[in-house]
């Protein structure tokens, strides 16, 4: 019921329930359910599906309309009383808008005489012809909605590439380092040379070569020795240290890399919208944690680590009720479900065990995934955990070598 994209199709597929919560949603939700359909119409062969109903919750004999509007600009979709007045609808109108306004206690007016141009399609399977039209819709739509998280995440990606391309080797900071004492040194030994203004030292190094030091800015004289001493610790500091940034990057663009590959492998709309989701509530893009990757699931919030580190983050962050998830006998992003101490429902307890395979691997395959209260885990060292009281998801992941 898009403006752009409006029609009716029959899918095989079930899309996965979504609590909406808008006017329109919940008195559909109280009209419609269980409700007995009575006629269904199509008046004057207009561009108009005309659903009548009898509510189950009704004390006395009514009925309520339906009525979905397949007109373009103003697609909508409108609920009537047996008064032709309108209920709610999916989209309000006003005067400035059109001649036929459309609001809650107004009377809808009729469309205008449609003027239905002969077609020259002829249909002889109705099913057949609704099925492709959603296949045909539902293909248009995966392409671009992979377009547009390929290019998400392939720049996230890039830019921790770039990061892990510009780190310095361990020899060029180890030279570095022997660069600084050595000009400390020489530092030291000419102090009496230098005076508080000025910007270079100009004297001979150790071996009787003439050298020119840049001396920082700021520092008296009788400190700058220390200044270049500072500097050589760094970078040595830095050469011992680098192999742990460098693991960080690399485990971090590995996730990355996972998810890409789940995002090309993923065979429809809902799949996508589990891998990259929306994040329609103004809270959610305000909230960004550091420590692992944020996902949100029928409105529970997700955390994955994207390395060693994050995993070990998580299971400091997690309180005791909260859910935590781990592939089975598999290095694998620690998962968490944030619960608020309530019961999950299966759905989502299947959907972050997908998360927790996709990120995790790129092999195709079944995996068993096995979830807890974070209070049931104990940390060995670092990430490696044991943990109790457990149960287990089966998680199967698609790839070209299972589809064929």
């Amino acid at each position: 019921m898009t403006r752009g994209e409006s029609f009716i199709y029959i899918s095989d597929s079930k899309r996965p329930l979504q609590a909406y919560n808008a006017p329109f949603d919940n008195l559909i939700h109280s009209l419609l359910s269980a409700s007995k359909i009575i006629k269904v119409e199509q008046p004057n062969s207009d561009r108009i599906l005309r659903i009548t109903v009898a509510p189950k919750s009704a004390y006395k004999e009514k009925s309520i309309v339906i009525q979905f509007e397949f007109t373009g600009r103003h697609t909508n979709a409108i609920l009537l009383d047996e008064n032709e007045v309108v209920i709610e609808a999916l989209r309000h109108i006003d005067s400035n808008s059109s001649f036929r306004v459309i609001r809650p206690g107004v009377q809808l007016l009729p469309l205008p005489a449609y003027e239905q141009k002969p077609s020259t399609q002829t249909i002889e399977d109705i099913e057949t012809h609704l099925k492709k039209r959603y296949q045909d819709f539902e293909q248009k739509r995966i392409a671009g909605l992979k377009k547009q998280k390929l290019l998400t995440v392939a720049k996230k990606r890039d830019k921790l590439q770039k990061l892990f391309n510009k780190l310095p080797s361990v020899q060029n900071l180890a030279e570095e380092s022997k660069k600084y004492q050595n000009i400390a040194n020489i530092v030291l030994a000419n102090l009496y040379q230098i005076k508080a203004y000025d910007k270079k030292l100009k004297t001979y190094d150790f071996e009787g070569n003439e050298i020119t030091i840049n001396l920082p800015k700021g520092v008296v004289p009788n400190r700058i020795s220390e200044y270049f001493f500072n500097q050589a610790k760094r970078a040595k500091a830095k050469a011992k240290n680098v192999h742990i940034e460098e693991e960080n990057l690399r485990t971090k663009i590995g996730f990355y890399s996972n998810m890409y590959h789940a995002i090309e492998q993923a065979k429809s709309s809902h799949e996508l919208e589990l891998l990259v989701p929306k994040r329609a509530k103004a809270q959610r893009k305000k909230e960004k944690i550091k420590e692992c990757e944020l996902f949100w699931i029928d409105d529970y919030k997700i955390l994955i680590g994207r390395n060693s580190k994050e995993n070990q983050a998580l299971l400091k962050i997690a309180k005791s009720n909260d859910i935590w998830m781990h592939i089975r006998d598999i290095p694998s992003s620690h998962l968490i479900i944030k619960t608020d101490k309530q019961n999950l429902p299966d759905s989502v307890i299947e959907k972050a065990g997908k998360l927790c395979v996709d990120f995790s691997l790129t092999q195709a395959g079944d995996y068993d995934v096995d979830y807890c209260k974070r209070r049931f885990v104990k940390v060995q060292e670092g990430s490696n955990v044991e943990y109790d009281k457990y149960k287990t998801v089966r998680v199967r992941k698609e790839g070209i070598e299972i589809r064929e």
